[in-house]
């Protein structure tokens, strides 16, 4: 672990360093970047330092939002919901055009966005980082409304202090049932940090009570070191039931608050946070950016799509197998494309592939574990160079010591992006 994070610092901090400056002019070039997020946001920093001459504009229809990450956190208390709060408008202080606007068109061909209202866009480059959709096909009786009383907060809509609300309002001795979607999909280890917090905060509040999270799949990242956390801090609070045991949610009634499970059995919950499977969101399905699977296949030297030239596919809504659906990935890969545009523009060899993601779970404000990897690129496939995890013989002091890398991970990140 020590020699991955000394990978990891390493090219963090490389590429953190400006740039140098170019004493040459270069044609200009226009980029419009589709999404605000940690993928769309990232590249659109990185590339108006690389490339200062190149006009980019970014359409993203929030002006605020909450981040995926923290988003655990800040549903059982152990942060503010307003600490999780961003918005690309900072983009605007360095040079970037931001259009608060929702695209409901792209010609893949022509390079043309169409928006809600009324803009038409011609770019060279087009860079789509839209995130993901929830698939409402897959389990009887969830669809958008159900899930209103069954709420995923997942994607950092008004459902997560919806789901903080209802948290708090809960009963001594309370059921939980989370779920748990098949991979691949936002946030592996999301899932169950959320089953964590909760039992912390029902711990904390001195209530008894049960969290059972139902899984669409047998296994999950972390999960040794997720399950030592458990027995360590909640024994006997948090069963995980794996799809193997019957524990695939297949139907839901959200009225009488009851789960059906893939074995038959019907389970009744007093609060049930069921998150759907997953595929990269509507707009990049319609611009037929999309493989059979619901994602985007693209190049793994620069994420240009598979489909259609000119196009790069960063962030969750991309097939960039082995790295995972992550803040810290979508960063990685959009100041990637940010570098691979400028060289193009300039007349450059493109930047040789790192990419990097840390992902830390928080089981207690003072308790953390975390996986990372370094990543490249290998006969044309994205590969894994170096990863690594929390121990799990590590000492209480250790996890405490893992839970203020997350808090200072996450003020990085956030700042590294929206600025």
């Amino acid at each position: 672990m020590n020699r991955l994070r000394r990978e990891l610092l390493t090219a963090a901090l490389g590429a953190a360093l400006p740039w140098p400056l170019r004493a040459q002019p270069v044609p200009a070039a226009r980029v419009v970047i589709i999404g605000g997020g940690f993928g769309g946001a990232s590249c659109a920093r990185a590339l108006r330092r690389a490339a200062p001459q190149v006009q980019v504009r970014l359409i993203e229809p929030r002006a605020h939002f909450y981040t995926g990450p923290w988003t655990n956190a800040a549903i059982t208390g152990a942060c503010a919901t307003g600490d999780i709060v961003q918005s690309p408008a900072g983009l605007c202080d360095i040079g970037v055009d931001w259009v608060q606007d929702r695209v409901t068109g792209i010609d893949p061909v022509a390079r043309r966005v169409r928006t809600a209202g009324g803009m038409r866009l011609q770019a060279d480059r087009l860079v789509v980082s839209p995130g993901v959709e929830m698939r409402w096909d897959l389990i009887e009786g969830l669809d958008a409304a159900a899930s209103a009383t069954m709420p995923h907060a997942w994607l950092g809509d008004a459902q997560v202090p919806s789901l903080s609300a209802r948290m708090a309002a809960l009963r001594d001795g309370a059921t939980i049932a989370i779920s748990a979607p098949a991979n691949p999909y936002r946030c592996p280890p999301g899932p169950y940090e959320r089953a964590s917090l909760m039992a912390w905060q029902q711990s904390a509040r001195g209530h008894r009570g049960k969290i059972l999270v139902f899984d669409a799949k047998d296994d999950f990242t972390k999960r040794a070191l997720f399950q030592l956390g458990w027995d360590t801090l909640y024994p006997g609070r948090i069963e995980w039931v794996p799809r193997a045991a019957g524990g695939e949610v297949v139907a839901v009634d959200g009225g009488r608050g009851e789960l059906r499970l893939h074995n038959g059995e019907r389970v009744r919950a007093d609060l049930a946070s069921l998150i759907p499977a997953q595929r990269a969101a509507a707009i990049a399905r319609a611009a037929d950016l999309t493989d059979a699977g619901g994602w985007c296949p693209v190049r793994a030297a620069d994420f240009c799509s598979l489909r259609h030239a000119g196009i790069h596919v960063i962030g969750d809504a991309a097939a960039a197998q082995p790295m995972p659906k992550s803040a810290f990935s979508a960063n990685s890969q959009g100041k990637l494309v940010a570098l691979a545009i400028a060289a193009e523009v300039e007349g450059r060899p493109p930047p040789e592939p790192h990419l990097l993601n840390t992902c830390y779970s928080l089981l207690a404000p003072d308790y953390a574990i975390s996986v990372g990897g370094l990543y490249g690129v290998v006969a044309d496939l994205l590969v894994t160079l170096s990863d690594g995890s929390s121990p799990l013989s590590a000492t209480r002091a250790t996890r405490a010591l893992e839970a203020r890398y997350a808090q200072d991970w996450y003020v990085q990140i956030n700042r590294d992006t929206f600025g």
